[in-house]
């Protein structure tokens, strides 16, 4: 592996991190340990988002940048006689991605490796070999003997099960390579806005985020959004990248490293105007690159930050990215880089009168 650099090191540490939803507690670790030295104050809502808050005017307009802690994995559902577990998704998983995969089941007594299985295809019928195998039909096998072994090892029902892969920087050292890009990226998106503006003035105060439960409907930005009741709000995410064989432009025309995109629009929202131009404005001022993308299925935080209390202007930025919800995806550095620049930029920015301009834009 190419020898790894500050943010290298960071981004090993928050993508290697476990933590599917509901279970995000060492992925908040994680994230404290790089924001805490650039925030006044971090502080956690009652589902365990993690809200890092910095002050540049007190009285100046909240801004929330929230990036997920959460990835999807699966959860133990049973064991069986014979030491297979059995298990449930926890996010959006396609069939075709998972068999014979290496996973991690994490324990009470610790961590225990395990491989997705299912029947091999010497005993499958022939139309059998071409369908994909369904996901129930799954199981995890950790090459136990028996059920009590399995409880001797300290699995049991409820237990997360995260995918098993290595973070890795490609021979293209911008190309990135790692499992839980989705959405690490976000929450590494979060620290590095505030290191940007740790000795900076900005007329606001701003809360880095890192929610939780994000894969199963955007739950820790309810609460978080509640809990701060920002008067702007950014959602940070992966999105798709379109530039791999057999995507067309009309499916997916983003490209990795051709800057963060910009999302018109969403399942959970449609971005709001005011903020967009205004965001794209700052790009262009500061011949920051960036495109547009829209995305007719799923969502970002922004779809529910965007509907706290009477509303909040909102925008989701996002890293094109190869290969999301499975166990390696890919993204390119200088995108990373060019968002945390933007929304640097546009923070700088955002006082009281343009923020009250923003929102009735």
């Amino acid at each position: 592996m190419a020898k790894l650099d500050e943010t290298l090191t960071m981004l090993k540490d928050l993508t290697d991190a476990k933590g599917v939803p509901g279970n995000e507690r060492e992925v908040r670790e994680v994230m404290k340990k790089y924001i805490e030295p650039f925030a006044d104050e971090v502080t956690t809502d009652n589902l365990g988002s993690l809200i890092a808050k910095k002050v540049g005017d007190e009285n100046g307009p909240k801004i929330m940048v929230a990036g997920h802690l959460d990835e999807v994995g699966f959860m133990i559902t049973q064991i069986d006689s014979k030491g297979f577990l059995r298990f449930q998704t926890v996010g959006g998983w396609w069939s075709q991605v998972m068999l014979a995969q290496r996973v991690t089941i994490v324990t009470g007594k610790g961590e225990v490796t395990g491989v997705i299985g299912s029947k091999p295809p010497h005993i499958l019928p022939p139309e059998a070999r071409k369908k994909p195998v369904e996901i129930k039909d799954m199981f995890i096998d950790i090459g136990a003997s028996s059920r009590e072994q399995v409880l001797e090892w300290g699995v049991k029902p409820g237990d997360m099960v995260v995918p098993h892969f290595e973070f890795t920087v490609m021979n293209n050292e911008k190309m990135l390579l790692a499992k839980a890009w989705d959405n690490r990226i976000g929450c590494a998106i979060a620290i590095d806005v505030l290191r940007n503006l740790k000795d900076e003035q900005h007329p606001n105060v701003v809360y880095g985020v890192g929610t939780v439960q994000e894969e199963v409907g955007l739950r820790g930005a309810r609460t978080a959004a509640a809990k701060i009741q920002p008067d702007i709000g950014f959602g940070v995410d992966v999105g798709i990248a379109g530039d791999t064989p057999g995507v067309s432009d009309k499916e997916a025309s983003s490209k990795m490293g051709d800057g963060p995109q910009i999302i018109l629009y969403d399942a959970s929202m449609v971005s709001h105007k005011g903020l967009r131009d205004f965001v794209t404005n700052t790009a262009d001022e500061h011949n920051i690159p960036y495109q547009f993308d829209a995305i007719a299925g799923g969502g970002t935080d922004s779809g529910a930050i965007h509907l706290t209390a009477n509303g909040v202007p909102a925008l989701s930025i996002t890293i094109a990215t190869r290969y999301i919800h499975s166990h390696a995806a890919m993204l390119h550095r200088d995108d990373y880089e060019n968002a945390v620049k933007l929304i640097t930029e546009v923070i700088k920015k955002l006082d009281k009168d343009t923020v009250a301009n923003i929102t009735f834009d």
